[in-house]
């Protein structure tokens, strides 16, 4: 299951990892933003036009350092699940496991802060301003921000990614199951 694990990250590369859209009277169909291991794609440029006017800064990969080593960060725990495997002692188990929930709370937390900072600071000089208002997007799920609703979470990636870490999580119960068996 490990070597299983290892392989089911490789789409992380080729697959979006995290969504964000908005839906509004005047966007009725909705605005999507793919966040993809190195880049952004979809209505990007949209987003950032209905952005500007409550003053949040202008989207764009630039904005996102983590895209210039993401792609190492996905490589290794690529090749240290290969080598848990490899291992295939109790603890290389755990230590995956452990590595990948480490990854995904990291994940999480970097999200979270980009999302505060980019719903808090904001630009004093903006066309819409309403008193003690923050625009930070949902974490996870959905919000209401003015006359849009915002909904963020996992893309095809991340569910992926969430899937391995699940077959980890059955390889651990086995492992307990197997060890009382034996004890």
């Amino acid at each position: 299951m490990i070597l299983l694990v290892a392989l089911l990250i490789i789409p992380a590369y080729f697959t979006p990892l995290w969504q964000i859209s908005l839906w509004a009277p005047q966007y009725p169909e909705g605005l999507n933003m793919k966040i993809w291991i190195d880049h952004l794609s979809g209505n990007v440029d949209q987003i950032n036009g209905v952005n500007h006017y409550i003053g949040m800064r202008h989207i764009g990969d630039e904005m996102f350092p983590e895209f210039s080593f993401l792609i190492y960060i996905i490589g290794a725990l690529i090749a240290l699940g290969i080598i848990a495997f490899l291992i295939g002692k109790r603890w290389s188990l755990y230590a995956f496991f452990g590595l990948m929930m480490l990854f995904g709370l990291a994940v999480l937390a970097d999200m979270y802060q980009w999302g505060y900072k980019y719903g808090h600071n904001l630009d004093p000089k903006a066309a819409i301003k309403v008193e003690g208002m923050s625009y930070q997007p949902p974490l996870i799920g959905y919000k209401e921000l003015l006359n849009f609703l915002a909904y963020s979470g996992p893309d095809t990636g991340s569910w992926i990614l969430m899937g391995g870490v699940g077959l980890l999580i059955v390889a651990i119960i086995r492992d307990r199951f197997d060890k009382t068996v034996i004890n």
